[in-house]
């Protein structure tokens, strides 16, 4: 692959060139490069578990990645992350929710504890040199934050490094206390590549001339955008009181009127945290040229909803969706190949393109 460069002078840098989004081998490449590299939230732990069961099997990321993974919950309540593979013949060992306390192979009956670990094989006394330490199941890197799970296939960062600015911001609010409503969650098909969805939303550029009621709601002149490692921040800030966050003494924003902080984590994901409770925004691409985005409504204040920066999601996605899915048609000209960033408004952009550079370049 052609090699990417993102100038770290956002004064002097070029966007991302237009093969990243058009080619693709390229983005065949970013399975292996960005998403077994990263982090992926696979869900709330209430809703992933309850007394009726123990293990939970997910794929994770389809169709990107489409790895069985196995969620475990043992007799601490200690959740584990295991491969759902089957380490004789490569058999899918759990395929249903369910309550058990052992993984038993419905093909040839090889048997593992909850921890993974193998125990026992039907006709291999004769095996030699068995078993060995890959005939346990493969656990994978997992870390629950709050109510929260994420997972990894081989992370190339500490998720630590996402969570601790999160919870600079947002560690006051009882987060496992949210509660899912499953009425407020929706999905959507943007016919774009997935990139480019990151792309709109990690800039408050376009708020004035894309959504017009929000930039109603909030003070334009005041929007900005942190960065940090693998992560990055950007502040709404309310222009009326009502609808912001009732911040404690000694918050860093103590005095602001903030109506919502959204946080990105690399490479496609969205905490969106407003006065009424958290969207979490789940960006996956089914093609080079088609996204489904999952929006997932935990409601903690329902006093709060459909106020403010939180307002009309649905309207503010569906003006998100028109504008991404013109921009991809417009990257394929033959006369498009890079732009220029706003050093002002486009930090968070310039801050994506400098990941994905990074991580497509190494060998």
């Amino acid at each position: 692959m052609k090699k990417i460069h993102v100038d770290k002078d956002i004064t002097q840098a070029a966007t991302l060139p237009s093969f990243f989004y058009t080619d693709s081998a390229v983005f065949t490449e970013t399975k292996e490069k960005l998403f077994e590299k990263s982090w992926q939230w696979v869900g709330g732990l209430h809703t992933l578990f309850s007394p009726l069961n123990n293990v939970y099997p997910l794929s994770l990321l389809p169709p990107m990645l489409e790895e069985p993974m196995l969620l475990v919950k043992n007799q601490k309540d200690e959740i584990k992350c295991l491969s759902n593979v089957c380490t004789h013949r490569a058999n899918i060992l759990v395929h249903q929710s369910q309550k058990t306390k052992q993984l038993v192979c419905e093909y040839h009956g090889r048997r593992f504890d909850l921890e993974g670990q193998f125990k026992s094989m039907p006709q291999f006394k004769e095996a030699e040199n068995f078993p060995r330490p890959c005939d346990d199941l493969h656990t994978y890197d997992s870390k629950q934050w709050h109510d929260h799970l994420f997972v990894s296939i081989e992370p190339s960062f500490d998720i630590e490094k996402v969570l601790t600015p999160m919870n600079e911001r947002i560690g006051h609010l009882p987060i496992g206390a949210f509660k899912l409503d499953p009425k407020r969650s929706k999905s959507y098909i943007v016919n774009s590549h997935w990139a480019l969805y990151c792309d709109n939303y990690l800039e408050g550029f376009h708020i004035p001339f894309v959504h017009k009621d929000l930039n109603q709601q909030i003070e334009y002149e005041k929007y900005e955008t942190q960065l940090f490692a693998y992560s990055n921040l950007q502040i709404a800030y309310s222009n009326g009181a009502s609808d912001v966050f009732d911040l404690p003494e000694g918050h860093i924003d103590y005095g602001k009127n903030v109506s919502a902080y959204y946080f990105w984590i690399f490479p496609n994901m969205m905490f969106n945290f407003y006065p009424w409770g958290l969207s979490i925004n789940i960006v996956s691409p089914l093609s080079q040229e088609k996204t489904k985005v999952v929006f997932y409504s935990y409601i903690y204040d329902e006093s709060k909803l459909d106020q403010g920066a939180g307002g009309d999601l649905d309207k503010v996605e569906r003006e998100d969706e028109f504008v991404v899915e013109s921009v991809f048609k417009g990257i394929r000209s033959k006369h498009y190949h890079t732009g220029r960033f706003s050093p002002t408004m486009e930090k968070g952009v310039h801050h994506f393109h400098r990941l994905i550079a990074e991580f497509m370049n190494r060998p």
